[in-house]
């Protein structure tokens, strides 16, 4: 799902007095151009933020809003998308999608709305479910854990109960400024991680080595990690191969609910961080989080290969648990 700032613009707008609605692609059929969840905000005055169908459909979708904006009341809608058009956005076919569109201040209170941007704001998943009486609310995230797990907004088996996912944008706090990292950080950008590279080493951490990247080397890593905040949507990598630099990464990263922590380092190395810990009081179930050696086995060598191998490992964890 795509973190952008749509629900909090749509909420902006509303709060300025220009009235605003939320159109939310609620199912797809074929090649859609946007997956489910995705959003588009309009004012009313035809502004919009954020798209449904990669320009297909907008201005019937933009329509229909304003309509919903005078009137309060929720539509659905739904819209088939010709091969032709679909070619012209970059896919290979057509498809259908249907969008739900709900008026701010009518059908979708300004009150829920509000509520689910603190949680966002907050890096708080939570899921804004709509029943089949359009009535939208906020739910636990645990109620829907396989949803969260995947990032898949859907339909529930009755076919009317729609659950919106609002999960925090991934992360990836990586410590140790090197090689591997240089390959691993525009991967994980790639598949949509926020970075975070931490070295105190500063002839490694520079900009000259990682350019336009967020570097820390003035804290050491387990400062550096409380400074940022570690949460259940970040994943924590150490490369740095000294104990020194990686070890209070990684007891920082045990004391959090991170979904991801692996370190570098061969089976022998990886014994004998289990030992240090061990010795700092962690127990064997703690200690059995961490994915020594770091990454898929897939025979990886160069510094590419290996990035490919963390990261694939990072997405195995992150949809299929530990």
């Amino acid at each position: 799902m795509d973190f952008d700032a749509i629900p909090e613009t749509a909420l902006a707008w509303y709060r300025q007095g220009k009235g605003a609605a939320l159109a939310t692609v609620v199912e797809t059929w074929g090649s859609a151009p946007r997956p489910v969840g995705s959003q588009l905000a309009i004012s009313g005055d035809a502004g919009i933020a954020g798209s449904v169908s990669g320009g297909c459909v907008e201005s019937a979708v933009v329509t229909e809003a304003l309509d919903a904006i005078e009137d309060g009341k929720r539509r659905i809608l739904e819209f088939g998308v010709s091969d032709e058009t679909a070619f012209e956005v970059g896919l290979a076919c057509g498809g259908k999608i249907r969008v739900m569109v709900e008026p701010i201040g009518g059908s979708l209170s300004e009150d829920i709305l509000a509520k689910l941007v603190a949680k966002r704001a907050a890096r708080a998943p939570i899921a804004y479910v709509v029943g089949a009486d359009g009535r939208g609310e906020l739910q636990d995230p645990a109620l829907h854990a396989a949803r969260f797990r995947a990032d898949k907004s859907g339909f529930e088996e009755d076919g009317e109960t729609f659950v919106a996912v609002h999960n925090p944008p991934l992360r990836m706090a990586i410590i140790g400024a090197v090689h591997i990292a240089q390959a691993l950080v525009p991967m994980a950008k790639m598949a949509g991680y926020d970075t975070l590279i931490v070295d105190p080493r500063a002839a490694f951490a520079s900009e000259e080595r990682f350019p336009g990247e967020t570097l820390e080397c003035d804290d050491w890593p387990d400062v550096a990690l409380k400074n940022w905040g570690l949460d259940s949507r970040t994943a924590v990598v150490t490369l740095s191969h000294d104990p020194k630099i990686d070890d209070p990464a990684l007891i920082a990263a045990l004391n959090s609910d991170v979904f991801y922590i692996g370190s570098l380092g061969s089976k022998r190395t990886h014994a004998k961080r289990v030992e240090r810990l061990d010795e700092a009081g962690f127990s064997a179930e703690d200690i059995a989080r961490i994915h020594g050696p770091v990454g898929l086995n897939i025979q990886a060598r160069t510094p590419t290969e290996i990035a490919l191998a963390i990261l694939a490992e990072v997405t195995a964890v992150l949809r299929n648990g530990a």
